[in-house]
């Protein structure tokens, strides 16, 4: 059923630039649709659920729901099954909750934007993962269009990154410590959120090889700054804002049955980006 109203499910969710880019899409393509972020704490996200099934809404998922909005659907796509989280649901005709993910259809936009020419040439392409959670496991489904690449991940819970691998039937290795698992990666990807409130880093700089290629899922005004250190060593690098939004691209899609307007997407995110006062 097409929506007529979006919401977006996390806790928190007054960072999130979803509503900014969703309604700037709306609005251009003459859909009488708000799009609202909702903070929904954990205990909270039950009856919200059965609020919106009432109402048949329609909408987004983030931390900390996308594992318990999966748990509770009636259906799943083939890609939210694989990656075991939803970012994207709606209802049917019926009133069953459909849920789906496109963050794997985002990774695919950002690991392709930020690779160096030639680099998916390697074989194997090598490369090092920070993180397990949620995030990791969709850009790791991503990445089975690189088919022989070699995969290391580093996360603070080599128990949760080992059932992960085994969940996805992957080629990785668990490494001890993030200095390994970097040593030489043609790509570096961050899906923890450390750089997100303060200029912590992932990674040292210094440890990546010169031509590793980086992609940092936190996404922030002004960038963060182990972009802005990587890429002042000579590194391409990039945030997550583009996975964002092509995530939230193919939501709309998913919605509605056409594909939005990036454009005006992209513009009122170069202007809030402009604007000292956003």
């Amino acid at each position: 059923m097409t929506p007529t109203q979006l919401f977006l499910l996390g806790h928190p969710v007054a960072h999130s630039l979803s509503p900014v880019f969703q309604q700037a899409a709306l609005d251009a393509a003459g859909l009488a649709v708000r799009y609202t972020a909702r903070d929904t704490p954990p205990e909270a996200l039950g009856e919200t659920l059965r609020e919106l099934a009432a109402r048949r809404a329609a909408g987004n998922v983030t931390i900390p729901h996308k594992e318990a909005v999966a748990a509770a659907c009636s259906r799943l796509t083939r890609v939210a099954r694989q990656v075991g989280a939803v970012n994207t649901f709606w209802h049917d005709h019926a009133g069953a909750l459909v849920g789906h993910n496109t963050d794997v259809v985002g990774a695919r936009a950002a690991i392709d934007a930020v690779l160096a020419p030639g680099t998916q040439a390697h074989a194997p392409l090598r490369i090092a993962f920070l993180g397990a959670g949620g995030s990791a496991a969709s850009v790791m489904v991503a990445l089975a269009q690189f088919p022989n690449a070699a995969l290391r991940i580093a996360a603070r819970s080599p128990a949760r990154a080992d059932a992960l691998v085994q969940r996805l039937g992957l080629n990785a290795i668990v490494a001890g410590d993030v200095m390994t698992a970097v040593e030489d990666a043609d790509l570096v990807i961050n899906t923890t959120p450390i750089g997100l409130r303060d200029d912590d880093m992932p990674a040292p700089p210094d440890a990546l090889a010169r031509h590793a290629c980086v992609l940092d899922l936190v996404y922030k005004r002004g960038e963060t700054a182990w972009v802005r250190a990587c890429r002042a060593r000579g590194h391409r690098a990039e945030d997550g804002l583009r996975m964002l939004v092509e995530q939230g691209a193919a939501a709309f899609e998913c919605w509605f049955g056409v594909p939005p307007d990036r454009d005006a997407m992209w513009r009122v995110l170069e202007a809030r980006r402009a604007s000292p006062s956003t």
